[in-house]
Parts: structure tokens; C-alpha cells; sequence
């Protein structure tokens, strides 16, 4: 017999079902399938499940939802719709349509609820290990006897694809070495994905190869009912040691009479005479388009709510017993809950002098970060088995390990991909957090990286051996154009650091940063140090500055412009050309971004509209340089792979020697005289 309760529970699944259908329906545009055949698992966890509170969105101990299945988004957009996150009908209406805030895959920030941006796939998942391993790193160090303040779950559901993506791979291996038990991840299985079956391409057994990584995997089949998840998500909190895989099989576009089980209801709106059937089948008015019961309306209120509010209202009862109890650790984690720094955090910054000799930026980011660790409690560090070579080692900060999450430094292995995803996922959860590989590895991580900008999301990105600079190990690591590569994408702040004090002025402003990542380029080999006076204080956050200005008076004769490591190049080839009564400017670049973004004024006064001739310096790809060289300038760069060698000798192979640039800076001054 069918009681009230279970009447009300399909009632609820089909507003689920229905509404996703016509958003995908009213927008042509979309995926309906997945969201029907997962209606059920959203209704468990947003109406019984999980600890969140519709009215704060951000309320710190809640747990977290991640769709990692992101063209799956209608199926969260409806949830949070139901749950009351504070969206209108008519924004599911307009799903899909320019300034929605309901996007094709879910955006963070675009509507509450929302906790990560996902779609790529893969990295929902990965991201998902992050924020459980936030949890974790968060609840040992701030949990005390009788005060259990950080005590939540992270719950993601991820398709066929996302487990065949590596990033998740990477991930999900981590997580289970780490033992992360507040994690738990839905697969649904469904045999689907966009070009036909999955038996195409996949055929391993997924349940296995998570056991391999140490995970705790309960394959449900095809026994779905709302009880028996129930039961698995019991059982996955009682295994605390263990990240969990409930493994779901599922009939993509549950109830199409027609498309139930196919592609066609992956990727693809159902049609209207499908709609209508399936209507049918769900026992639902088929002309009724974007129905809500009213009784499904209260249903959720009640559930989630209202439940959330006072699941919330218990937790800050408790957060003022542990202020009292703990002032100094509540101040601590204040800053991770409310995204500050400690005021006068920046104070007494390290410098560097001449007398230090020749100081590579990775030795200088060393010291650096040593001293933001001792100011920014949560800062948080983490490489790709790169510790001896990146240098980003917080110096007695203890490792993260299973069992023991009190540490500051996170051991990635040789996973770059998932090391990103996951240090989106931290940063997501209040860290300021920080991945290091070799500059050349970025490219294993671009996705991440990618999102980080997307999401407005401060993560940083540490890279080092930052050029042929780097030597011995020749092309197969020597960046080229990947500097390229990183200042094409929006928002992101890439910075290639000309010394040891711009290092330091470098990690000031990426630790500052709110809504935009920071990716560093650092040297292998030892530079040139100059005074801290000569570089000013704001040298980042202007992206350009005159570091040398000419002998003469005036404007100069010849610009150069460099970054990182080929600044020491511009400024020997400055003392060439001036010899020869060649009034040179000596520009140094270390964040373009930046730099295009100042007022008009400021550009204009380190290079003046009308002195055309500039050379830019950089041994990386000569892509964009163009921008502030001028049709009429020149780029001293690589158009080709590098080779294997050392410093000395490949930069004189490749023609990053004072004299090689000295020498470009006059024939541009020849054309263009030639010219007038």
C-alpha cells in the first residue's frame, strides 16, 4: 500500500523531474536525462540528508553539495528552487538565457546554493575531495574536547565521464590514501553518455578500481528507493576512515516512454510530444508547464528549511560556548569563515640586498613563504612530489597525512591536474591555499586553473624552473609558451618575478587577492639582487614600473622591457647602449595583467605613446608581446622549442646576452630612423 508520506515523496521527485524537463524544453537547449533519473537522489539529501540552511547559503558548518555532473544542472537549480535558496520560478524559466543566473552548467556565484562551478568534468569531483579534506584539516585544527564546531559532510554526484576524466582519477586516488571519511559520492551509472553507450569506450569495473584506492564502495544497482540510499549514506557515516562510492544504476530519462535509456535523452531537449508523454507516464497534467504543487512547496520548506534553521541556530549556540571557551582559536578561524588576513599581517616583509649574491626566485620565494606562514595561520601548501625543487615547503608546518590532518602541507604526488582541482577545493572552504610543480607541468593543470578564474576564486599557482633557464634537463621541461598560454585566460594575475624583492611583493599581493588566482613563474638559476628601493612598493600591483631610467634627461632614445630573469639581460644591455649615447629606459614587467589594467596616465608614463622603439626580453614565446612593443618595436624571445644544456650556454645560443639585445634595440632604432 502507498501511504501519504510515499505519495508526497514521488509527488516531490516528478516537480523535480518536470521542471527540469521544461526548463530544457522552454531553452531548446540542455540535458533532461540525467536530472530525471537522479530526481531521487537530490530530494533524499536536500529534504533528509544533508545539514544546510536554505535562508544562509554560507552558513560555515554545512554541508556541502558539489554536481560534478554539471550538464546535469537543472537537476540542482530545481532543488535549490524547491529548498528556497532564494531563486524565482521565472529564473528557472529563463534557464540557459543571457543574464540568468541559472547558467547551462552551474556557476558559483550566480545563485546561493551553488558551491562550485562545475561542467568540465571531472573537477566537481575533484574539488569535492578538497572541500572534504578542508573539513578534516579544518576540524583538527580548531575542534577541542565538548566542542565539535567543524563536524560536516561534502556529497557529490558524478557521471560515467567524470570517472573516466583523470583529474578525478588523481583525486579520488588521493582521497582514498588520506582516508577522507566525510566525503561521499554518488556515481550514477546509467550506461549513457553523449555519443552512445558507454561499453564503447568503458567497460571497467568502477566499483573495484575505487576499492583499490582505498575507498568504501556500496553498488546499489538498481535498488534506488529512497529508504535503501538512505541506508547506504548511513552506512557510508558510520566508515569514517574511508571516503564513500554509492553506486547507482540508473535509467537516463527516467519515465520517456521513448528516449528512456538512450542518447537522445542525454544532451538534448525531449521534444514536446516526449514531454507530454512522460508527463503522462508520472501520472502529471501534460499541458502544465513548470508546475509546483503547493503541497511540494511546504513539503521543502518544512524539510529543509526549517530544519536547516534550526540546525543552524544549534551550531551558533555552540560557536559562542567555543568563543568563550577559546577566544584566541575562534579569532583564528574567524578569518577562514569571514575571508580575512590578520591586520598588519604584510609588516616588516622580507627583503633582499645586492650583498645576497645571486638569489634564484624559487630560493626567494622560500624565504618568503616562511615569513607569510608565520603571519597567515591558514595558509596552506602543497606540490606535486616537487618540495626539494619548488621550494614551497612550509618549514615546521607537519604534513598532512591520514589520521593526522593538523598539518600545513599537503603531499600531492605526481598529480598536478587533481593537485589543482583540489587546491580549488581548499581555497573554496576558506584556505588560502597553494599548489607548486615545474611551469612546463601547468599544462597538465590548465583546467583547474581555468576554473579557479572562473569561479573569481584566489587560488595559487606556484611554478618554477620557469625557463630554458632551467638547463640541463632540456625541452621536454623548459617552458615556451606557457606564459602565453596563462596571460590569455581572464581573469588570472600570471607573475614573473624580475628579483628576490619582487618575490616578496609578488606573494604579498597573491595573498591579498579576493576574487582572481595568482600564478608565479619562478627561476631555477640565481639573478642579480637589486635595492629595495629601486623596486617600489606597489611594483605588482602596478604590473610595470621604470626600474632603471636613462642617463639623459627627457625622454629616452630606446625602451626595454623584460621579465623575470631577462630584466639583469635589459639592464647589462642598457649599460651597452648607453655608451653609445643611446638614451635607454629599462622597463620591468612582472605582471602584465596588472598592467593593463591601470589608468591610462600611469601606462603612459612608463612608456610614453610616442617612443616606438622598444625591444621586449623574455626566453618564452614572443606571443602578445606585440601589444606593448608596437608594430615598430621588437621581442627577443623563442619561436622554437629549447634544448639541453646549460644556462650560460643556451642563453647565448638563443640570444638572451646584453649584446645580442643591445644590438636588436639598434636596428629597431635604425628602421625606424631609416623610416622618418
Amino acid at each position: 500500500m502507498t501511504t501519504g508520506t510515499e505519495q508526497l515523496d514521488e509527488l516531490a521527485i516528478n516537480t523535480i523531474r518536470t521542471l527540469s524537463m521544461d526548463a530544457v524544453e522552454k531553452a531548446k537547449s540542455g540535458h533532461p536525462g540525467a536530472p530525471m533519473a537522479l530526481a531521487p537522489v537530490a530530494y533524499l539529501l536536500y529534504t533528509r540528508v544533508m545539514k544546510h540552511n536554505p535562508a544562509n547559503a554560507d552558513w560555515f558548518d554545512r554541508d556541502r553539495f558539489v554536481l560534478s555532473a554539471g550538464h546535469a544542472s537543472m537537476l540542482l537549480y530545481s532543488s535549490l528552487y524547491l529548498s528556497g535558496y532564494g531563486l524565482e520560478l521565472d529564473d528557472l524559466e529563463r534557464f540557459r538565457q543571457l543574464g540568468s543566473p541559472l547558467a547551462g552548467h552551474p556557476e558559483r556565484g550566480h545563485a546561493a546554493g551553488i558551491e562550485a562551478t562545475t561542467g568540465p568534468l571531472g573537477q566537481g569531483i575533484a574539488m569535492a575531495v578538497g572541500l572534504a579534506l578542508a573539513e578534516r584539516m579544518l576540524a583538527a585544527r580548531f575542534n577541542r574536547d565538548g566542542h565539535e564546531l567543524i563536524d560536516h559532510r561534502t556529497f557529490t554526484i558524478a557521471s560515467d565521464g567524470d570517472v573516466q576524466e583523470g583529474v578525478a582519477s588523481e583525486a579520488c586516488s588521493l582521497a582514498g590514501h588520506l582516508g577522507l571519511g566525510k566525503l561521499v559520492a554518488f556515481y550514477d551509472n546509467n550506461h549513457i553518455q553523449l555519443a552512445g553507450e558507454t561499453s564503447m569506450a568503458f567497460s571497467e569495473d568502477v566499483g573495484k578500481r575505487f576499492e583499490a584506492y582505498g575507498w568504501h564502495v556500496q553498488d546499489l544497482g538498481e535498488d534506488i528507493a529512497l529508504s535503501r540510499m538512505e541506508l547506504a549514506i548511513a552506512g557510508a557515516a558510520e566508515v569514517s576512515d574511508r571516503p564513500s562510492l554509492i553506486i547507482l544504476r540508473t535509467h537516463i530519462g527516467q519515465g520517456s516512454p521513448n528516449k528512456q535509456d538512450t542518447e537522445k535523452a542525454h544532451g538534448s531537449p525531449l521534444g514536446e510530444d516526449e514531454v507530454r508523454l512522460t508527463k503522462e507516464a508520472y501520472g502529471w497534467d501534460p499541458d502544465a508547464q513548470f508546475l509546483v504543487p503547493d503541497e511540494v512547496l511546504a513539503h521543502f520548506k518544512e524539510t529543509a528549511g526549517e530544519r536547516g534553521a534550526r540546525a543552524e541556530a544549534e551550531w551558533n549556540e555552540r560557536a559562542e560556548a567555543y568563543r568563550s571557551a577559546h577566544p584566541d582559536l575562534w579569532e583564528e578561524l574567524a578569518l577562514v569563515i569571514e575571508g580575512r588576513l590578520p591586520g598588519g599581517w604584510d609588516a616588516d616583509r622580507p627583503e633582499f640586498r645586492p650583498v645576497d649574491g645571486r638569489v634564484a626566485t624559487r630560493k626567494a620565494s622560500q624565504k618568503v613563504i616562511q615569513w607569510a606562514a608565520s603571519r597567515v595561520p591558514h595558509l596552506v601548501s602543497g606540490s606535486a612530489d616537487l618540495e626539494p625543487s619548488t621550494l614551497t615547503f612550509i618549514d615546521d608546518g607537519g604534513s598532512v597525512a591520514k589520521g593526522d590532518y593538523s598539518g600545513r602541507n599537503v603531499h600531492y604526488g605526481v598529480r598536478e591536474h587533481g593537485m589543482g582541482a583540489i587546491v580549488n577545493g581548499l581555497c573554496l572552504h576558506g584556505f588560502k591555499a597553494f599548489g607548486s610543480t615545474f611551469f612546463t607541468f601547468s599544462d597538465y593543470m590548465k583546467g583547474a586553473i581555468r576554473l579557479a578564474g572562473l569561479m573569481h576564486l584566489p587560488s595559487i599557482f606556484v611554478f618554477t624552473h620557469d625557463s630554458i633557464g632551467l638547463g640541463e634537463d632540456g625541452p621536454t621541461h623548459q617552458p615556451i609558451e606557457q606564459l602565453a598560454h596563462l596571460r590569455a585566460m581572464p581573469n588570472l594575475y600570471m607573475v614573473r618575478p624580475a628579483g628576490g624583492n619582487e618575490t616578496a611583493l609578488a606573494w604579498r599581493f597573491a595573498i591579498e587577492q579576493t576574487s582572481t588566482p595568482v600564478a608565479f613563474a619562478l627561476s631555477r638559476q640565481g639573478l642579480p639582487v637589486w635595492n629595495p628601493s629601486a623596486v617600489p612598493d606597489d611594483a605588482i600591483h602596478r604590473g610595470a614600473y621604470v626600474l632603471r631610467y636613462s642617463y639623459r634627461e627627457g625622454d629616452p632614445d630606446l625602451i626595454l622591457i623584460g621579465t623575470g630573469s631577462e630584466v639583469h639581460v635589459c639592464t647589462a644591455a642598457a649599460d651597452l647602449l648607453e655608451a653609445d649615447g643611446i638614451a635607454t629606459r629599462v622597463v620591468s614587467a612582472p605582471c602584465l595583467e596588472r598592467f593593463a589594467e591601470q589608468d591610462e596616465e600611469y601606462r603612459d608614463s612608463v612608456l610614453p605613446p610616442h617612443i616606438r622603439a622598444r625591444v621586449s626580453v623574455e626566453a618564452a614565446a614572443t606571443f602578445g608581446w606585440s601589444a606593448w612593443t608596437t608594430d615598430d618595436g621588437d621581442q627577443v624571445g623563442m619561436t622554437s622549442f629549447g634544448a639541453s644544456g646549460t644556462q650560460k650556454d643556451l642563453y647565448e645560443h638563443f640570444g638572451f646576452t646584453p649584446d645580442n639585445v643591445a644590438a636588436r634595440g639598434r636596428a629597431v632604432l635604425e628602421r625606424l630612423g631609416a623610416r622618418a
